[in-house]
């Protein structure tokens, strides 16, 4: 049996692999390596270039490798970005997304864990919000995902695919052991921009906005580990083998950090006071988006070991620093 992780050179996705790897899984990626690195993929792992679009490539990767299982990561990410160019995250997310799921059908791969994320809910109605609340998304990246999500459910019901569906809130962090972390020049994460401007890879960090009706003013969000969010696609991957049904689980901790939350911790944690300036809001961001995780703890055996903010930012900030030191030695 092997899993095949599309998207897995990029940041999630290579936590992903390296998980996978760790409990002696058999592992394929597929990755256009536009935002991703073949470094951050493990060794003995093969990676196959290419896009989930290219239905020829994805069903020889499939019937080569014995594929049984698929993860799939690849999308565009970005949310301002697809407020500027809604059809190309379109094309990217979603009709990429339907070609896989089809060509997995076709190949006979009925096991699909799918990258999804709380910005289907938009500006939720409660917080925290329930997989059952209303999905109203604020910009075409929420629509392409939850588009693909509806497909999913359709594509169960008329040819027999069992899906877990997972959203993402807030991911953040990087490997604890060093291996792997955010590695996309010009990332947009907030956790990473403000390592960025501790360790003076940026000049200064805008906060998008501080009239929000919030206790200080700024977004809300619910941080997780990007490690525990890759042993939740674990505990995903287990419930399907087993015969589990069909589900949507939000993944994060039920609690939320204020950006200015998120930018003291930083300072704390580096222990540099760098320059914060306030910026207007930005298009397709939501006020406050925490999880309910009852779902997810009910049902998948699934327990977080990273979930406190200090820690998260810690293996950020370490991670930023091994990636200026590879800088610094290709520059030499």
């Amino acid at each position: 049996m092997t899993v095949l992780v599309t998207g897995g050179a990029g940041y999630i996705g290579s936590h992903m692999v390296h998980e996978l790897v760790g409990r002696g899984e058999r592992v394929v990626v597929l990755d256009n390596l536009t935002t991703g690195f073949r470094f951050l993929v493990p060794a003995n792992v093969p990676v196959v270039v290419g896009s989930t679009g290219d239905r020829d490539l994805v069903a020889r990767t499939l019937r080569q490798h014995g594929v049984t299982a698929t993860i799939h990561f690849a999308a565009s990410i970005v949310v301002p970005d697809s407020v500027a160019d809604p059809l190309g995250y379109y094309r990217n997310n979603t009709l990429n997304t339907c070609n896989l799921v089809d060509v997995a059908i076709e190949c006979g791969v009925r096991q699909f864990i799918f990258s999804s994320t709380a910005a289907v809910y938009g500006n939720a109605e409660q917080t925290p919000v329930r997989e059952d609340a209303p999905t109203a998304p604020i910009s075409p990246y929420g629509t392409s995902k939850l588009m693909s999500e509806i497909m999913l459910h359709d594509a169960a019901r008329a040819h027999g695919l069992r899906f877990v569906v997972l959203r993402y809130f807030n991911v953040a962090g990087a490997d604890p052991k060093g291996r792997t972390g955010q590695s996309t020049p010009q990332a947009t994460h907030l956790i990473k921009v403000a390592c960025e401007a501790a360790l003076g890879k940026r000049a200064r960090i805008d906060v998008y906005g501080t009239d929000y009706p919030t206790p200080d003013g700024t977004c809300l969000r619910d941080y997780i580990h990007v490690s525990d969010l890759a042993a939740a696609h674990s505990a995903a991957l287990a419930h399907l083998r087993a015969g589990g049904a069909s589900a949507t689980f939000n993944c994060g901790y039920g609690r939320g950090a204020s950006v200015f939350e998120v930018i003291n911790s930083v300072k704390r944690v580096s222990g540099v006071d760098f320059r914060v300036d306030i910026a207007p809001r930005r298009d397709g961001d939501p006020v406050a988006l925490v999880a309910n995780v009852e779902r997810i703890h009910a049902t998948l055996d699934w327990r977080p070991k990273f979930q406190d903010l200090d820690t998260i930012v810690t293996h950020a900030l370490a991670w930023e620093r091994t990636l200026a030191a590879k800088h610094a030695t290709a520059a030499a």
